[in-house]
């Protein structure tokens, strides 16, 4: 009989397939004593297998690219923890073995975690996942993972770490569905640069029998069990007639009247260039730059070798703008040699642009390599600080990059209530804003973006976020300069029209969402946005705003 269940989607399109379920090392090591003389032979064999389980993720990571290698880097740099290593090898001076010597030390790592403030405690599944791996190779037994099939399935988990989303055959797994994450984590962002249907925070999916038919739909967060053929039918029509929208819209981004929204795209380096130039992007709204710094923790890249890079992304966009945001390190992104290891509370701490004001030899290198970068090129760049906080911060930065040399507009990140609220003030230092909707959220609910329990609350069509976009709008409107969205909000077509109804000007998204937004502004006038960015911020919910703007966009 068929049911419907429901989280929240995450990455566009329809997957129908059987259910497999995402394989799991076995967790608990059994508990033994050693004799003291085995001690030195144990603590080799942990360390042998924290270094193949590091250099596993970096090569997952190279093979990978993109967001995907930023964020496997930086587990393999969890890993190698010299803290967390010494535990280990304490606990197995004292009697245990390797391997529980790992789980015991990763136990009391994942509890201090835990305990430290929801940005932190959103790291524990990447904890997890590496303590698994290291305890897995040690053990003997298959690593965790996804499981092994030669037909095409819907893949379910308790929540799916980077290192498995970010090799996932998108010819072999046809969709994934998880019971935790939310719409801005790791997994998430991942699937919709893989261009995988997803669904993240939906409870109790991994009662779902293996060998089950489910439909997943990527757009509404809707799992159908077990779907009748009209259900079936309905799906595969509705995805048929995506896909020839998506074929049949072309060019720069627009709505039906002619009033111009550029579409652009997240990229983390290089290596996502090729797919935002395939999508048609008119530029790069969001270069995120924290790749380069993760190759190595313990100092930052030469000069050289940023602009290396840099110019790189620069050259795929002649005549078009590239926006970078300089390094954004701290909280979720540490870096030994910048961020210090014991703040109460990293995502209130110094993050952002404070860590780079507090070592502005680092921001002046970095400034001097995008100088170095766009030398010669015909590119319209534009550079940026995120955690701005007020005019003071936005001063600073300005001033930072006139020091520099640097030939660009300077803008600021609006990802801090106060930015979107000061948003006039802030404008008098800078040339344009950047709406980070995925930090604005969790700033404005106190939602931490990775914690599933509080994903209603990341939800970006919650009409207080959308009442601070409009703002940030205005005062851009009012200063006579440009307020774009890079956060993931842009990626959902239906509030891409809003966003513009808003009065946004430009929209930042994975390079997989753009032809999906660019399809859907074109069968929208500016009024109809407008319109239904007025009933959104009169909704008292998430789910009622999209539903009235959903009514107004449709013709109901």
């Amino acid at each position: 009989m068929e049911t419907t269940l429901r989280g929240v989607g995450v990455s566009h399109g329809v997957a129908i397939g059987e259910v497999r379920h995402m394989g799991t090392a076995v967790l608990e090591p059994p508990a033994k004593q050693i004799p003291a003389e085995e001690a030195e032979r144990e603590q080799g064999r942990a360390r042998k297998a924290v270094e193949a389980v590091a250099a596993d993720l970096i090569a997952r990571g190279n093979l990978a690219g993109g967001e995907a290698q930023a964020v496997l880097e930086a587990q393999a740099m969890m890993a190698q923890d010299p803290e967390l290593m010494a535990d280990v090898e304490r606990r197995i001076t004292v009697g245990s073995t390797a391997e529980r010597g790992v789980y015991d030390a990763f136990a009391a790592y994942r509890a201090l975690l835990a305990g430290a403030g929801e940005y932190l405690a959103g790291r524990v599944a990447d904890l997890d996942d590496v303590r698994n791996r290291i305890v897995a190779r040690l053990l003997g037994v298959p690593m965790p993972g996804v499981p092994d099939s030669d037909e095409p399935y819907v893949l379910i988990a308790r929540d799916l770490a980077p290192a498995d989303t970010a090799l996932l055959d998108p010819t072999l797994v046809l969709g994934f569905v998880t019971e935790e994450g939310g719409p801005t984590s790791h997994s998430a962002i991942l699937a919709r640069a893989l261009g995988v249907p997803a669904v993240v925070a939906l409870p109790g999916a991994g009662e779902l029998v293996e060998g089950t038919v489910v439909a997943v739909d990527g757009s509404t967060g809707e799992i159908f069990v077990d779907p009748s053929a009209e259900k079936r039918a309905e799906l595969e029509q509705a995805a048929a007639a995506r896909k020839a929208a998506l074929a049949a819209s072309t060019g720069p981004g627009a709505t039906s009247d002619g009033h111009k929204v550029p579409l652009l795209a997240n990229v983390g380096g290089p290596s996502d260039v090729p797919a935002a130039v395939e999508a048609g992007a008119e530029g790069v709204g969001l270069f995120r730059t924290e790749f380069l710094f993760l190759d190595d923790s313990k100092q930052a890249p030469s000069q050289e070798k940023q602009a290396e890079a840099y110019r790189k992304v620069l050259e795929a966009f002649p005549e078009g703008r590239v926006v970078v945001r300089v390094l954004d390190a701290g909280a979720d992104k540490p870096l030994d040699f910048l961020t210090p290891g014991d703040e109460p509370n990293p995502a209130l701490g110094v993050r952002g642009l404070r860590t780079l004001l507090d070592h502005p030899e680092v921001l002046r290198t970095q400034l001097a390599a995008l100088a170095q970068a766009a030398e010669g090129l015909p590119v319209y760049l534009e550079v940026m600080a995120p955690m701005v906080a007020d005019r003071t911060d936005a001063k600073a930065f300005a001033d930072a990059c006139r020091e520099a040399g640097l030939q660009a507009k300077f803008g600021a990140m609006v990802e801090i209530p106060s930015a979107a609220l000061r948003a006039r003030s802030i404008l008098q230092e800078v040339e344009f804003l950047s709406l980070g909707t995925n930090d604005l959220a969790q700033y404005t609910f106190a939602a931490d973006r990775q914690v599933g329990a509080v994903s209603r609350l990341q939800d970006p069509w919650q009409p207080a976020l959308l009442d601070l976009v409009a703002l940030s709008a205005e005062s851009a409107k009012a200063e006579g300069k440009s307020c774009g969205v890079c956060g993931e909000a842009a990626s959902d077509p239906l509030l891409a029209c809003v966003l513009t109804g808003l009065g946004v000007t430009s929209l930042s998204m994975g390079a997989a969402s753009i032809p999906y937004v660019r399809a859907t502004l074109a069968k929208h006038t500016l009024a109809q946005c407008e319109r239904a960015a007025s009933a959104a911020r009169a909704a008292d919910t998430a789910e009622d705003a999209r539903a009235a703007a959903q009514a107004v966009l449709s013709g109901e």
